[in-house]
This record gives structure tokens, sequence and C-alpha cells, in this order.
């Protein structure tokens, strides 16, 4: 007990009253190893699928306005379908009771299952409304299986420690390593299906390869948490409800902080989200030129940012309460901005234009990706809000908000896109560029002619709809960023002192982690 008193981190939130033993501290250090390293190969699949499938459809398929508004409402059903299989699959994990424990089955069966989709999806030779109908099958598998997993990675978090320091640590480790991931995918898959460097010497050919590849290592890289963690059982004995959503209902209903956070992290996704799906690659390639290395740029110094603060979050948290954290971010989806606007629609096209939207992107990316490391916190926080008001953690059912709500915000998102597409004319130029990567790829155009008759597509884009797309890409993150800024200031009331003083009641009350 007199360590613990000289050393305030190292107070044991988990055990109440007990020293932190050397086995403890091992568990710990192995844990923050081994626990993020699982999903750099997840998000290099959740790139793939949520961030690419939109633009492997564009520039590899011929569609009609019809098919796009087809696939639109495919996105858009399989999200609504998401809203009753998330939660529904955060109170099966619940109920799972296995010497493995309840996450680590779904995370092996729902990675593996992905991998196997993910590979069908970007290897299809069908066109038109056959195309559509497979996109559909397929669409909603991934749904299912991707969910399995994300639910049991990101719900193991509150089971690992109830420690807020050590949730910081375990959130941002993380994210970060999904960063790794998602990063490692925006700049090598722009660069290797684009332009004259596409393997196989087309878009079809290169997302295909690449499909396989991700599809392999997305188990592999799952295997360091599946026999390198250790999560906190003790909870796994209470009594199983039985599945229905009057549990889930009654969740949400009766935790007020819960609600608050759905609607402002919904917010976040889609300003977060936006740039990525779609509309960002389509402006880089109509302004800049068809070639995968400029994306690849814009995307990478865009999230590069981001891995810092994903490491020096804990150490930020520690300084600033969140809140102020959150006045830091929305500064600089501002400033950021207002510098992406300048550099568009003010300087001529060129090298500098591309390196200011590119800088300024950045600036935004940083900031909402602190919403973001603050909203996953704060979300995982109201478990224990939870467990004081009810008397039960439900921490599955609650940390499947947070995927619930990334897939709404990307099928809000797909909508925004494809409403830009269609406003713009944007499929237009894209049917004129997938049908030479279609004779390329059936070898009846040689690689420098395919370039060539792309190359003259990109130079009859008119200015009208580059503008559009950079205006959409830069005003809906900014409205939306602040819409969940101001929400979040006002309505979020469990801070740093308020989740410690309901750890304290807890502790009193002998419901902390055994």
């Amino acid at each position: 007990m007199e360590q613990t008193h000289q050393k305030p981190r190292e107070h044991n939130v988990d055990n109440p009253g007990q020293p932190i033993t050397d086995k403890k501290r091992r568990k710990r250090s192995k844990n923050l190893i081994f626990y993020p390293l699982g999903t750099i190969g997840r998000d290099m699949m959740y790139f793939l699928f949520n961030n690419c499938i939109l633009t492997y459809i564009l520039f590899t398929k011929q569609l009609t306005g019809q098919q796009l508004l087809a696939i639109t409402g495919i996105m858009v059903a399989a999200r609504v379908f998401d809203a009753l299989n998330d939660p529904i699959m955060g109170n099966i994990i619940e109920r799972t009771h296995t010497k493995w424990g309840k996450f680590k089955p779904w995370l092996l069966i729902g990675v593996a299952s992905t991998s196997i989709v993910i590979y069908l999806a970007f290897n299809s030779k069908l066109q038109g409304w056959p195309f559509i109908i497979f996109f559909g099958i397929i669409y909603f598998a991934y749904s299912i299986t991707y969910t399995m997993h994300d639910i049991s990675f990101w719900g193991m978090i509150p089971a690992l420690s109830r420690d807020a320091d050590l949730r910081n640590q375990y959130t941002s480790r993380a994210t970060f390593c999904a960063g790794i991931g998602s990063t490692l995918a925006s700049v090598l898959i722009p660069i290797f299906t684009t332009g004259d460097q596409a393997l196989g010497g087309s878009a079809g050919v290169a997302y295909g390869r690449i499909a396989l590849i991700i599809a392999i290592l997305g188990p592999l890289f799952m295997l360091f948490t599946l026999f390198g963690v250790k999560e906190h059982r003790g909870d796994d004995m209470e009594p199983k409800t039985k599945l229905n959503f009057r549990r889930i209902l009654r969740t949400l209903t009766q935790n007020d902080q819960l609600r608050w956070m759905i609607l402002i992290f919904l917010l976040q996704q889609i300003a977060n989200s936006l740039v990525l799906g779609g509309i960002g690659s389509s402006f880089i390639y109509f302004r800049y030129g068809y070639t995968g290395g400029l994306y690849s740029i814009f995307s990478m110094v865009g999230v590069a940012a981001t891995a810092v603060l994903m490491l020096v979050y804990p150490a930020l948290s520690r300084r600033f309460v969140r809140k102020q954290l959150m006045s830091f971010g929305m500064i600089m989806v501002a400033c950021g901005s207002v510098l992406e606007l300048i550099a568009g629609l003010a300087m001529p096209v060129g090298s500098a234009s591309f390196i200011c939207v590119t800088i300024g992107y950045m600036i935004v990316n940083l900031g909402l990706y602190g919403f973001y490391l603050i909203m996953m916190i704060s979300i995982m926080n109201t478990v224990e809000y939870n467990q004081l008001k009810t008397t039960h953690r439900n921490e599955a059912i609650i940390t499947s908000m947070r995927p619930l709500l990334t897939k709404m915000g990307s099928a809000i998102v797909v909508a925004l896109t494809s409403a830009s597409y269609l406003l713009f004319s944007v499929t237009e130029k894209t049917n004129q560029i997938s049908s030479f990567e279609q004779q390329a790829e059936l070898g009846q155009i040689t690689d420098a002619a395919r370039m060539e008759g792309i190359n003259g597509v990109i130079a009859s884009v008119q200015s009208g709809q580059t503008n559009g797309l950079l205006l959409t890409m830069v005003i809906i993150p900014l409205v939306f960023g602040f819409a969940s800024y101001l929400l979040y200031q006002k309505n979020y009331k469990l801070d740093e002192r308020t989740y410690e003083d309901i750890c304290r009641q807890l502790e009193a009350r002998g419901e902390g982690e055994k």
C-alpha cells in the first residue's frame, strides 16, 4: 500500500486495495504490445473494402445512373441492417462463455471469414446488373463478418483494465496500429492500382492481387491478439440474459451519456470519413492527374500527423482535459479547411497548389482524429456509468455502438459521395476511364494506349466539376465536425473527475473487477 501511495499511476484500479505485482506489470506490458498489433491487418482490410470499393467500381465497371443509385441503396440498406446486427452481435458476445473467453472466438471466426469475402469482392469479372446483384450479396456478407471481429476487438478494452490511464494507452496504441494498417493501405493501393504502375497493367487485375495479399495479412496480424493478450474474465461468469432487443434498448434508454455519444460520434465519423471515402481520390485524379502516387502522397501526409497524435495522446490526456483537447482540435479543423479552400480555388493548378491542399487536409485530419480518440474513450467510459446506474456493465453492447456508428457514418458518406458524383457528372468521366481499363485488362489495347486515352479524359474535366468536389470534401467535414464539437462540450458529463468518482463509488459497492 505504501508503494501505491508513492506512485499514484501504479494505483491498482482493477483490484482495489491490492499492490501491483511484477506478474501484473508483465501482463500489462504484454497486453500493451500484442493487443494493438492485431488490428494492423484488420484495418488494411477495412480501408480496402470501405475506402476503395466505390473507387474500384467506378474505375473498373461501366455504370449507368440507375446502377450507381442501386449501389448506393445497397450500401445504405446494409448499414441499416448493421443497426440491428451490431447490437445483436454485441449481445451474442456478451453471452459467449468458452475457455478462450468471450472475445477471442469471434475475433478468429470474424477475421477469417472477412478475408474470404474481401478476396471475392475484388476478383469479380461481372458487369452491369449481374455485378450489382453480386455486389449486394457480398456487401451484406462483409457487414456480418467484419462486425464479428470489430466488436470483439474494441470490446476487449474495458475488459483489459478499468484504469483510465491504461485505457488511454490501449486506445491510443490500438488506434496508432490501426493507423499503420490504414496508412500502408492508403499509400500502396493507389500506387499499384492507378496509372502506369498498376499491377498487371490494369486497375481490375491490380485490385484482385492486392485483395489476395491483404486477405492473408488480416488473419496473420490477428494472431498477436489471439495468443498474446489476456483479459479480465471475472464478469464472464455473470448470468447471461436471453438474446433480445429489450436489453439493448434498456441499455440505450437508461444511459443518457451513451445516447449523446451516439449522435456526437456519428457526426464525427461522417466528417472524418468523407475525404477518403472516394471524393478525395476523384478530386486528386481530376485536378492533378491520374497518377496513384499523387493520391498516395495526399493520403499519407494527411494521416501522418495522426500517428504522432496516437503516441502522444496519453501524455496530452494527463496534461489537458478532454474538452480542452476538443477545442484545440476544432481550431485545427477550421484552419486546415481555410488552407484547402485557398489552395484549391485561388491557386493555379500545380505542385504548390497540391502541396497546400495536402497540408490543409493533414491539419484537418489531425483535429478530427483527435476527436476520434476522445470519443472512443468517452464511449468506453459509459460502461462504468451504466454499471453505476443499473449494476450491469453491458460492455459488449455499449462498445458495439462504435462500429455500428462507424458503419452508419460510412453509409451516409457513400450517399453524399454518390450524390456529388451525380451532381457534378463524375460518372461520365469515370465510365470513359473504366472503358480503357477494361480494354487493357482484356489485352485489346496496350498500356501506353490506355494511359493516353485516360489522360485525354482527365484533360476534358471541367473546373466546375473539380471545384464542386473540393467544396464537398471541405465544407461537409467542417460543418459536421463543428456540430459534434458543440454537442460534446454541452452534453457530455463524464469528464475525468466524474469518471474517477464513479470508479470510487463502484469500489465502495464492491463491484471492482476481480
